[in-house]
Order: C-alpha cells, then sequence, then structure tokens
C-alpha cells in the first residue's frame, strides 16, 4: 500500500504549504533562562543581541524556516536599532516582534499599567511607547503586549477600574502605531498573581482588540491556559472573526514551562494546526505571526530550537495531509467515525522521509540536527564567547 505521503499529488500540496511556514525564534530562547528558582548558565550562550541573531541566523540557515528573530525590550536593548537590523540583515535574517517588558521593575509589584498608581502606569505606558519607537527604527510589524498585573488577594484593587487603566494604556499605544504596525495582547490564565489576572484569557483580550480596531490582534500561547482547555476551538472563533493575529508555539504538563513546543502533547499541536490549515492562515496574506516562546532551562540552546522548529513542521504536513474532501463527505453525513480516522490516518503519517526530501530539495541537509552537530558551531561558541556577560531572562 503506498502511504499518502508518498502520492505525488499529495506530496506535493504538502510541500506547497510548508513553503508558507515562517515560525519566528525568540532572542530570549538563545540566553539563560530558568525558572523562578535558579538560572542555569550555559557555555556559548550569546553576550550581546548581535550574538543572539548570529545564533538564530543558524537556526534558519538549516532549517530554512525561521527567517526573523523577536526582540525583547529592554533585554535586547541597544544605542543604535537601525544599526542592528542591518546587522541581522546581514546574517540572513530579520528582526520581528518587539516584545515589551513591564513585569521586571519594582516599581510595578502592584501593576504595570493597570496599578492603582497614575505615576507607575504613565512609566508603564512611556516604556510601550518607546517599543512603538524600536519598530520604526528596525521596521518591525509587531508589538507583542504581555502584562503580568493581576491582584493576590480579594479587595485588593478594583477589578473593573484595572479593566479601565487597561483599556486606557492599551488606547494610547494604539494610537501611537503607524499604518503598517499592529498591537498584538497575549493573555495568561494565571502567574504571577493568585487572585485575578488583568488579561486572564482570549475572551478578555479579544473584547480589548475588537475595541481597539482592526490592527489590534489576540496572540494564542499554548502554554496559558488552563488544563483541558480547546486550545483548536480557541484558534477556530479567533480565526473567523479575524482576529488571530499570532502565536506563541511551546508546552507544559502542569503550568506555564515553556517546554519545546510539541513536546508535552503533539496530537494537540496537530489540532491546532488543522484548524490553521482549514482556515487557510499558513498564507502569509493573513499576517499570522508564528513564534517560539520557549525557556531552553536545562537543554542545548541552538538544538531545542531546531527540534522545536522541526516539530511545527512536521504537526504542519500532518495537518496538510488531511482529506478536506473527505473529511467534508463524513461531516455532512453525520459520520462520526470516518470523520475521525480521516484525522487520524493524516496525523498516524510518518511525515518525516517526506520533510527530509523537501529540505534536500531546498539546498539543505535532511536533518538539520545532525548537521548542527557536524558545523561545530556549539564549540566555536564556547571558545569564542568566555568572557563578557552572558545574556539572560533577568530572573
Amino acid at each position: 500500500m503506498t502511504s499518502t505521503a508518498s502520492r505525488p499529488a499529495v506530496a506535493d500540496g504538502v510541500k506547497q504549504g510548508l513553503a508558507q511556514l515562517r515560525i519566528e525564534t525568540p532572542s530570549w530562547g538563545y540566553a539563560n533562562s530558568g525558572t523562578r528558582f535558579k538560572v542555569f548558565a550555559q557555555p556559548g550562550v550569546p553576550r550581546s543581541p548581535e550574538e543572539k541573531i548570529a545564533d538564530a541566523a543558524v537556526v534558519h540557515r538549516l532549517t530554512g524556516a525561521a527567517p526573523s528573530v523577536a526582540l525583547h525590550i529592554p533585554w535586547d536593548r541597544v544605542d543604535d536599532y537601525a544599526a542592528l537590523a542591518a546587522y541581522a540583515t546581514d546574517q540572513g535574517v530579520a528582526l520581528g516582534t518587539i516584545n515589551a517588558n513591564v513585569f521586571q521593575d519594582d516599581d510595578y509589584k502592584l501593576g504595570s499599567v493597570t496599578n492603582p498608581d497614575p505615576r507607575v502606569r504613565r512609566k508603564a505606558i512611556d516604556h510601550l511607547l518607546e517599543c512603538v519607537d524600536i519598530m520604526d527604527a528596525t521596521g518591525s510589524r509587531d508589538l507583542k503586549l504581555w502584562f503580568s498585573d493581576g491582584t493576590n488577594y480579594p479587595g485588593q484593587d478594583s477589578i473593573r477600574a484595572r479593566q479601565d487603566r487597561l483599556t486606557e494604556a492599551l488606547r494610547e499605544t494604539y494610537d501611537r502605531l503607524g499604518e503598517s504596525q499592529r498591537l498584538i495582547l497575549e493573555y495568561k490564565l494565571f502567574e504571577p498573581a493568585f487572585y485575578t489576572t488583568d488579561v486572564p484569557d482570549w475572551g478578555t483580550a479579544f473584547a480589548h482588540c475588537l475595541e481597539l480596531g482592526p490592527r489590534a490582534q489576540v496572540c494564542i500561547d499554548t502554554g496559558h491556559h488552563a488544563p483541558g482547555t480547546n486550545i483548536e476551538f480557541i484558534v477556530a472563533f479567533l480565526l473567523r472573526a479575524g482576529k488571530l493575529g499570532a502565536f506563541d508555539f511551546n508546552s507544559r504538563f502542569y503550568a506555564d514551562d515553556d517546554l519545546m513546543v510539541g513536546a508535552a502533547d503533539p496530537f494537540q499541536l496537530f489540532r491546532i494546526l488543522h484548524e490553521i490549515v482549514q482556515g487557510g492562515a499558513l498564507d502569509p496574506a493573513l499576517g499570522i505571526a508564528y513564534m517560539l516562546d520557549q525557556c531552553h532551562n536545562i537543554e542545548t540552546k541552538i538544538p531545542a530550537i531546531i527540534r522545536s522548529v522541526m516539530n511545527v513542521q512536521e504537526a504542519t504536513a500532518k495537518a496538510l495531509l488531511v482529506d478536506a474532501d473527505a473529511l467534508a463527505a463524513a461531516q455532512r453525513s453525520g459520520d462520526v467515525l470516518a470523520a475521525n480516522a480521516v484525522l487520524m490516518d493524516a496525523y498516524n503519517t510518518d511525515v518525516r522521509p517526506l520533510l527530509a526530501q523537501l529540505r534536500e530539495e531546498s539546498g539543505l541537509d535532511p536533518d538539520p540536527i545532525a548537521a548542527y552537530h557536524r558545523s561545530g558551531y556549539q564549540q566555536q561558541i564556547e571558545r569564542d564567547r568566555v568572557g563578557g556577560r552572558q545574556a539572560g531572562w533577568g530572573a
């Protein structure tokens, strides 16, 4: 029997779909990271934004699917952002999403943009506006906002007033954007606040984005949900509403662990990407930014990011293998088992040979991980990056 992935017409369709997939890697993914208890240093970790970009360029050269790197401010603050963008271009990648940081300053103990103190709110909003200035200098399209703002105890602050303050901050930031720039609002169920989180779920983010306007979009972080949440439903809903702007791909087993995407539940990743494919959302014209948001605490950074890119590619390839006509026919006829079988046939297909073939046809090594280990790059950066201050996420 010929496997689905080996039929020429089907294989060509998968290749065409994968050719559209672009995965942004995070600058902080190349730096030291850990838990709230400990950050583990590794040899060869970047000491500057330029070295992070150089590592991201290696990932792109080996996978052919990671052409941009996201920055996090102030972690990636430099004096000349235009020069940093030019350096990235010289390395073969582009600067992507600008991520704001209003959660690591002592002033933000009671919140940033929702803080009851107007001085603190002004400080936080000014940082968001600074990030838009950086977007202007780098040519970045997206400003991604995640707020750790919330409360620890009932009665600590007015829930409604905090939403009013959030609205005001988002409006001022949104109005500062250029015509081709977007505000991407991320949500998270909990952490670090224990009682309420000011943007806890997709509904809250969606409502704020709807009020702001068409250039405000929702970001889905796959680790930011309660256990058992049907994330693919959220994907389908936001796609239908035209409000899905970005993904932060990662994995978790219990709370938000930022593990490698697909590590905990590869079937969930497939289901999510099935909705992406069904909604035609691989098309770059739809503007959805697919990014890894991961903290590689104990594993070597660059191979872990390469593996994550490959995991997204494999799940996407399986989603592209779903026989859409057979699935629609089974759904129309109410044949529950047949419909499920169509999905499972695609999911159970081994797409690795097809992906290896696609890489070879693109002039890439069929095994990016093996190619990285053969390259000697890890040994080189461990030799060259001795001394100086290693980059870290500031925990």
